[in-house]
């Protein structure tokens, strides 16, 4: 059976989109771990009472292959010490699948990893579209004052594997306030790299 054609009006400035088919957010708590200073976010999370640091609207129209999954994605201007807010990151469960991002409002970045471990950084502004190819971790970082809004995309069979990060202790670079404004890359000291065997593995997920 043939599913009706659907269209969405996203709204560039604030996030959001409607029509949605779920929401969801993560607040400061729920990213517990995630920053390099957990003094930093245990003082952010008491004063800010746990604020939302991105949200999620997306439309899932279903999870069979040849389907696509879509929404919006809005993140908070802020950071944890000098580390600025992220998302938890993810590559997807079935690895060959892709995602693109296309900017709407602020600057943001997305930090890509391979599972060797080398790291690419894409610059988001609006307008920008970022490709994220096929077996790259990936994260979307707000580096600007403003909320940072990117509409993605990506096949409806890809689903999330969070735990990728998680195993190896963050991703091998973090992200952090640069002096006179801007960002740099910091070797992340507890990083443990991946085997062969787990990258191998990782390669071979298609299913």
């Amino acid at each position: 059976m043939l599913r009706e054609p659907v269209s969405n009006i996203v709204d560039p400035k604030a996030g959001g989109m409607s029509g949605n088919t779920g929401r969801y957010e993560k607040r400061l708590s729920d990213l517990s771990g995630l920053y390099a200073d957990h003094a930093a976010h245990a003082a952010l999370l008491e004063s800010s009472g746990d604020t939302v640091v991105y949200d999620v609207e997306e439309f899932r129209p279903g999870s069979e292959p040849g389907d696509l999954i879509y929404g919006v994605t809005r993140m908070n201007p802020g950071r944890v010490g000098s580390e600025f807010f992220l998302t938890r990151g993810h590559i997807h469960a079935r690895a060959d699948r892709p995602e693109i991002y296309y900017g709407q409002h602020g600057r943001g970045l997305m930090q890509l990893e391979s599972p060797e471990g080398e790291t690419r950084i894409v610059e988001i502004g609006p307008q920008t579209i970022c490709y994220v190819p096929p077996y790259w971790i990936h994260r979307s970082i707000n580096i600007g004052d403003e909320d940072l809004v990117m509409v993605f995309a990506y096949p409806a069979d890809s689903g999330q594997d969070y735990g990728i990060i998680e195993n190896s202790n963050g991703m091998r670079h973090r992200v952090m306030a640069g002096a006179g404004g801007g960002w740099e890359l910091v070797e992340n000291p507890a990083y443990r790299a991946r085997t062969a065997a787990t990258v191998d593995m990782i390669m071979r997920k298609t299913a």
